[in-house]
Parts: structure tokens; C-alpha cells; sequence
């Protein structure tokens, strides 16, 4: 299996690597209905608070906040909680590799 600091290394690749790859992709890549992700709608078809959220986000990524916010008002306060969480999660993963002393 994969040692904790090999792990660490994975984590952390994965985490810098996402947002670039985010970026690199087309800003309206989620916003057809061809990739349903909420199981509220594929399971029910009903729309709960958070529908639209993953276009919010990526629009809002891209800088386009009018279109974020048409897709979910929401992602005023939950774009910048997941940049708060990706910090986070990036600090822990140089603390764990030894990068950094925590």
C-alpha cells in the first residue's frame, strides 16, 4: 500500500492540479443537462438548494460572477469556503510530506 507520506504527495498533487485543470476547461463545461450530478434530481427530479452550484462554482472560478450567481446565489459564501478549505487541506498535506513544520 501507499506509505502516509506517499499519500501526502498524492493529496497534494491532486489538490494543486485540479484548479489548473478547472481553469483549462471551458467555463460552461457543466452547464447542459447532459451530466446530471444531484442526486436530488436524477433520483426524484426535484431541485433542492443546492442545484446549480457546480456551474456557480465553475463560472464563478472562470470570474464570471453574473453567471454564477444565475446559476446559485449561494456561491457567494460557498466559493470562498472551498478556497478557504483548499488552503487548509494544501497546508496539512506540507506539514505531512515535511515541507513544513506545523
Amino acid at each position: 500500500m501507499f506509505s502516509k507520506k506517499s499519500f501526502y504527495w498524492l493529496w497534494l498533487v491532486a489538490l494543486v492540479t485540479a484548479p489548473i485543470i478547472l481553469w483549462f476547461l471551458p467555463s460552461t463545461t457543466f452547464d447542459s443537462d447532459q451530466f446530471p450530478f444531484c442526486p436530488s434530481r436524477v433520483l426524484f427530479d426535484i431541485e433542492c438548494m443546492g442545484c446549480g452550484m457546480t456551474r456557480a462554482a465553475m463560472h464563478f472560478h472562470h470570474f464570471e460572477f453574473e453567471d454564477a450567481i444565475f446559476y446559485n446565489t449561494g456561491i457567494v459564501l460557498v466559493y470562498p469556503l472551498l478556497v478557504w478549505m483548499w488552503v487548509k487541506w494544501i497546508n496539512q498535506a506540507t506539514i505531512g510530506i515535511g515541507l513544513r513544520k506545523k
